[in-house]
């Protein structure tokens, strides 16, 4: 076994120059929006988060720079050291990444922007293997048998079937000691022939030019998909909806970071979420409807926007400012909708459609000072009722979530939704609010778990 080596400094190398012809956009794929972010934000999330990675650099298309380094600055990712101009080509992005790190040794990962689904496992694992490897692949097996054609008479004909037990479909990052991938990369450049017929990805360079240097492979994950093709958007978003979804529960020490001294402020019927937050350490702000709860600040009328912005203005100027604004309207009325009154759907329009909107317009202001978080509830469900008004509130809240999410993106402002379950209990939809606003997910609908 090959002796573990000091883990040098690790580098994730974001390789975002292609400009998407496949996808049948102008725009950048890696700048096309899925699951409230673009592409790109959600790859350079991934590399901000994971502890095993020190520093991040990006190779962008040329001519849109700006626009990463501006998605950059209102996202926070403070491990994003440089944003260049790619290549004409991938290895000529790749040596312009190569050559940007400077002469200290270190690991690299090249890693697609369009590949925004690796996790953190692939990356720890990928950066674990350079302790004892020079280069790791990240590869999963085959399941679709793969042949060998070549062109006959009448058109394609299969020459070959592989074993499909030793194939593998390659996936990123691509790791490197810096020194050897810089080193098959010059060697590379000084080959008349390389541009005629160029590999496909950065350990084709070293296999070619470096043959003697073993290259490990890392188990990657059928979710690390690339979007390269129309579809491959439609895919991605949805696994990554899926993802964000399940937020992961986070920590007693994580919660208490995310609360002490946070100011929040909870509409509605969210008493559970308003005392664990306060159990947490945060300054809490309660303003219930008009019906009152026991302990609670004077009820505001969410529908009207002047009680709303009032109450907000009270908070702030007692705390100094908001940095949570929670909405929990409760249950919306059940019944068979031809059944229900004028009246109670005049409330129900005016608690769980008018009210959201009225809080997130004034909730803006002192969110964006902070870059602070609204969280929305959908209207709880009732056990064994008709859902007619409940699904049209909930729908309703879930599009606004995901909409002011990209919206305010450029604020800093986080926007998402929680979904309270049938028979979930007041405390497990408090906790679960808890740790969205503790994450660092936006433009999410979550369902509240046991």
């Amino acid at each position: 076994m090959a002796e573990r080596e000091p883990r040098l400094r690790t580098v994730g190398v974001v390789l975002a120059g292609g400009v998407g012809r496949r996808v049948g956009l102008g725009t950048p794929k890696q700048l096309l929006e899925v699951a409230g972010r673009t592409i790109l934000e959600h790859t350079l999330a991934l590399f901000e988060e994971a502890p095993e990675i020190d520093e991040v650099i990006v190779l962008m298309a040329p001519g849109f720079t700006g626009e990463v380094e501006r998605i950059v600055e209102r996202n926070g990712f403070a491990k994003v050291s440089q944003v260049l101009e790619g290549g004409q080509s991938r290895p000529e992005t790749t040596w312009r990444a190569l050559r940007a790190l400077g002469p200290q040794e270190c690991d690299v990962l090249l890693h697609d922007a369009v590949r925004p689904l690796a996790d953190r496992r692939i990356i720890a694992d990928c950066v674990e293997a350079l302790r004892t490897c020079s280069a790791v692949e990240v590869a999963i097996p085959s399941s679709d048998t793969i042949v060998v054609t070549s062109q006959g008479p009448d058109g394609e004909i299969v020459r070959d079937v592989p074993d499909r037990a030793t194939l593998r479909r390659v996936q990123t990052p691509q790791c490197f000691r810096l020194s050897v991938i810089r080193e098959a990369y010059q060697r590379a450049f000084a080959d008349p022939g390389f541009g005629d017929r160029p590999p496909t990805d950065d350990c084709g360079v070293l296999l070619r030019y470096l043959p003697d240097v073993p290259i490990h492979v890392v188990t990657g994950s059928e979710r690390n998909m690339k979007v390269t093709h129309p579809v491959d958007l439609l895919i991605a978003d949805t696994l990554l909806r899926l993802a964000a979804s399940d937020v992961p529960a986070a920590s007693a020490l994580a919660l208490r970071e995310a609360m002490e001294g946070r100011t929040v402020v909870v509409f509605g019927a969210g008493a559970e979420v308003a005392e664990l937050a306060g159990e947490y350490g945060a300054r809490v702000f309660r303003f219930p409807g008009p019906s009152g709860l026991p302990g609670a600040l004077e009820g505001v009328r969410v529908e009207d926007p002047g009680a709303v912005t009032d109450a907000l203005a009270h908070a702030a100027k007692e705390a100094g400012g908001i940095d949570y604004v929670v909405n929990a309207p409760g249950a919306a009325p059940s019944g068979r909708l031809d059944a229900v009154d004028d009246t109670a759907i005049a409330e129900s329009v005016n608690v769980h459609h008018l009210g959201p909107v009225n809080i997130a317009r004034a909730a803006l202001p002192h969110l964006r000072e902070t870059r602070g978080h609204l969280l929305f509830h959908a209207p709880a469900r009732v056990e064994g009722a008709d859902d007619g008004l409940r699904s049209a509130a909930g729908a309703a809240v879930a599009g606004l979530t995901r909409a002011l999410a990209g919206e305010w993106a450029c604020c800093g402002v986080r926007v998402n939704c929680v979904v309270p379950g049938r028979s979930d209990a007041p405390r497990t939809v408090a906790r679960t609010s808890l740790d969205v606003l503790a994450s660092g997910v936006t433009g999410q609908v979550v369902d509240a778990r046991p």
